[in-house]
């Protein structure tokens, strides 16, 4: 399966010159736990990712003012990453590599495409093994309606 068909495509973006506060608001208004960090008056620059666990532990736990202290203070700078069209179990071994549970998700030409989480990644598999169950009952459902040779039917 390739990481294109689980990924989450609506990357939510914030400039790293946000607050605390702003990147909270906009995690809160869009659903989502983590934001890519712009770099500014670069497009789609990548300058790091911040998640909702970077904002408290790095931020609040630390003592840091939400209303003062910008977001590239606690993002991770270092964003890991999986090409659109990449398998999933090669998604999953970086997230487990990087420490993550997020990989940002990125066209051929380097630019966001989305995010794939570790909840995407369980999503994807379990359809995956619901599918192949339900090839192994309709296999199994099959055998039975086959009367075995030599064997008189009911």
């Amino acid at each position: 399966m390739k990481v294109e068909r689980v990924c989450t495509r609506n990357v939510v973006a914030t400039a790293r010159s946000a607050t605390l506060e702003e990147a909270a608001r906009t995690m809160r208004r869009f659903h989502v736990g983590s934001l890519v960090v712009l770099e500014p008056g670069n497009g789609q620059q990548v300058a790091g990712i911040v998640t909702d666990r970077d904002l408290v532990v790095r931020g609040l736990a630390e003592g840091a003012d939400p209303r003062r202290t910008r977001v590239d203070k606690v993002m991770s700078p270092v964003v890991a990453s999986v090409p659109e069209d990449a398998e999933l179990q090669e998604a999953i071994e970086r997230m487990r590599a990087a420490g993550v549970r997020r990989l940002l998700v990125t066209k051929a030409t380097g630019e966001p495409a989305g995010i794939v989480s570790l909840d995407d990644a369980v999503d994807g598999l379990v359809a995956e093994l619901a599918s192949l169950a339900g090839l192994m009952k309709n296999e199994l459902g099959r055998e039975a309606a086959v009367p075995i040779a030599g064997e008189a039917a009911d």
